[in-house]
């Protein structure tokens, strides 16, 4: 189990490296004024996500199964779900907007971004006292 374990984490800071990482890209590319930059800016996000962040959800999420297969259970067990549950929502609303600036549709501003790129540190945060402390 502790092999499992040690593979759920590895690949738990692997997605959320891209969770903190895609967002900023983001920032810039909603800055960005010239044509050389925005096309640049789309390759690193398409590969971020689709190399780093999709194989790191996947295996993070897989690898969690295996370990709730152990038995674990409670209230903290619930709530942590509820966040992994969130956190996937925000990589797949993460996936749209990399979709809206690879088709030009981009219309947020930088400054959305620089908020909405704080969300994986309120969830990666709940996650870990959830599992840490088990507060319920």
């Amino acid at each position: 189990m502790l092999w499992i374990k040690a593979l759920h984490i590895i690949f738990v800071v692997t997605w959320f490296a891209g969770l903190f990482y895609l967002p900023r890209l983001f920032v810039y590319h909603a800055m960005a004024e010239d044509p050389a930059s925005r096309e640049r800016f789309k390759v690193m996000e398409r590969k971020l996500y689709w190399g780093i962040m999709a194989p790191g959800g996947v295996l993070t999420l897989v690898f969690g199964a295996w370990l709730w297969s152990y038995g674990f259970s409670g209230v903290w067990l619930q709530a942590k779900l509820l966040v992994v549950a969130l956190t996937i929502a925000y990589h797949v609303y993460c996936g749209k907007l990399l979709s809206d600036f690879a088709l030009d549709r981009n219309r947020k501003s930088h400054v959305w971004y620089r908020w909405f790129n704080e969300v994986p540190v309120l969830l990666l945060a709940a996650a870990v006292v959830l599992v840490v402390v088990k507060p319920f």
